[in-house]
């Protein structure tokens, strides 16, 4: 039965992100890949090797994190006992990352996190986050999750500095107006 009313159209589904199309496969072509690798080195080592390889990458995993994570604890409370803020991880979010993969069983990971743990490679890494993550955040539309880290900084007389979010009121018909610019705030 027809009512006469309009059937109701969909707005277009977003299109899909790169990211989100080919994660899943990339998750599933490393999975069969570590899995080979572990069978063919099985066969030519025999299955005791490979469970021993496993028991020290674990092992290996452990020792890494905890030493990156008792590195990263210091560094915190040495700035902190200066009355100041971290400077950079040092490395040590990379160095975790590194003994997480090792810790996964598996050859790729395993190198992988290897790999990880060269200071070279942890500053290539490291200072490309970075730009990337500053590209980001330059590029970030109002209202958007890059937006919120948009951050001002107040600096007080004593030197510390206070984070805090600009609104700006374009209106022009707030009361704060007609007052002209304030002074900044000091305690």
């Amino acid at each position: 039965m027809t009512t006469g009313a309009p059937t109701p159209t969909y707005p277009a589904r977003p299109r899909r992100s790169r990211l989100r199309t080919f994660l899943p496969l990339a998750v599933a072509t490393w999975l069969v890949l570590e899995i080979w690798l572990l069978t063919v080195v099985a066969d030519v080592a025999g299955g005791l090797v490979v469970f021993l390889l496993l028991i020290a990458g674990l092992v290996l995993g452990t020792v890494v994190i905890k030493r990156a994570g008792r590195r990263a604890f210091q560094a915190l409370n040495e700035a902190l006992q200066r009355g100041g803020t971290p400077a950079s991880g040092g490395g040590n979010g990379l160095m975790m990352l590194g003994g997480l993969l090792i810790m996964l069983p598996g050859l790729v990971s395993d190198a992988l996190g290897l790999l990880l743990l060269v200071p070279p490679v942890q500053k290539a890494l490291s200072r490309q986050a970075e730009r990337t993550f500053e590209r980001k955040l330059r590029e970030a539309n109002p209202g958007s999750l890059g937006d919120a880290f948009q951050q001002a900084r107040m600096h007080r007389p004593d030197g510390k500095v206070v984070q805090g979010e600009v609104i700006r009121d374009e209106s022009g018909d707030s009361p704060d107006a007609s007052e002209g610019p304030r002074p900044p705030l000091t305690r």
